[in-house]
């Protein structure tokens, strides 16, 4: 815990509570897909569907867990300095405690009479003025600790609001989770139903590039910057490797996760989810496309790809599927966005 610092709020509160509904619409999105499928066509229809939504829940996982983790932090920094500031109210207790006990050696009796029995009134004079000393020094050490008090007993009630939310973040998360592995585990059941061809079909329809889009197979084979190329290199270094929702690497990654991850490689840090990462830079034009943008799908912007050159992109498609090529067009494009 290496801060100390007194915690301001910082609107986590409200970010946590956002990303709580963004899970719970996601999983109502889930609960609304039909649980029957018709054969063939159908089922592939509703494999592409389930695993779909089942990625827009992902996104919303990855927010609400990654506002969890900074809540983590937060709650760690407000234990830390409450434990400091308890120290410190009980060392301002002690020098109070100190104080008294000298006010007491010194003669803390009333003045008329400790004059009456001093042998001097130079004695008397220097007892009084030892006195005043103290009870000032005893005021001020008094009011510093209700101030510390008044301190700890707010940051106390802040960090057991955010222990609050904590918690009720981990309760929807798990719920979440235990939701989307229910879904995907109906999708895989449903794709392993079909017949070995008609698996085959779906994955080449998954990988089918739309022809409406500008020819970019001899474009944008060079990154525009060192960063660019570095984040590349870590993404075609992923290739290969399993998707795993909720992911960001090393040894496997969601969508957003291994940008997130790659991006990392270059020394950029992007936020969790394809929807922040597409507003994580310039937006450009598809024709304007180079090695290293991001390369944003469907209209929720609930999935994402890096662009590697030559009309391809490199991401981590569904589970079941490792991280791969496709084509730049495999699914409609909702933005291009340089890093």
């Amino acid at each position: 815990m290496g801060s100390h610092r007194r915690l301001a709020p910082s609107g986590l509160d409200r970010g946590a509570g956002a990303a709580l509904c963004a899970l719970a619409a996601a999983a109502t999105a889930l609960g609304a897909v039909p649980a029957q499928a018709a054969p063939h066509e159908g089922t592939r229809a509703e494999v592409d569907r389930l695993y779909a939504e089942a990625e827009k829940a992902t996104q919303a996982y990855d927010k609400a867990d990654e506002r969890a983790d900074t809540l983590r932090r937060e709650v760690g920094h407000a234990q830390d300095h409450i434990a400091r500031q308890q120290q410190r109210i009980n060392t301002l207790r002690e020098r109070l405690g100190s104080l008294a006990g000298a006010q007491y050696r010194s003669g803390g009796i009333d003045p008329a009479v400790a004059l009456l029995f001093s042998d001097s009134p130079d004695d008397y004079l220097d007892k009084a003025a030892t006195l005043d000393r103290i009870g000032a020094q005893q005021a001020e050490r008094l009011r510093e600790l209700r101030s510390a008090m008044r301190e700890l007993a707010q940051e106390r009630a802040t960090a057991a609001g955010k222990l609050a939310l904590l918690e009720q973040s981990r309760r929807a998360v798990a719920a979440h989770k235990r939701t989307v592995e229910q879904k995907l585990a109906k999708a895989r059941q449903l794709l392993n139903s079909l017949p070995a061809t008609e698996r085959s079909a779906h994955d080449r329809t998954s990988r089918s590039d739309r022809g409406d889009l500008p020819d970019l197979s001899g474009f944008g084979a060079v990154a525009p910057d060192a960063r660019a190329e570095a984040a590349v290199a870590a993404a075609l270094s992923a290739l290969g490797r399993p998707y795993v929702w909720g992911a960001n690497g090393p040894s496997g990654f969601d969508c957003s996760g291994l940008m997130q991850w790659s991006y990392g490689h270059a020394g950029v840090h992007l936020p969790r989810t394809s929807q922040e990462q597409r507003y994580a830079g310039r937006q450009i034009s598809l024709s304007e496309a180079r090695p290293g943008d991001l390369v944003v799908y469907r209209g929720d912007a609930s999935h994402v790809g890096m662009y590697v050159g030559n009309g391809q992109v490199v991401h981590a498609p569904y589970p079941g599927a490792p991280v791969r090529y496709d084509p730049v067009g495999m699914m409609p494009i909702t933005s291009v966005t340089r890093p």
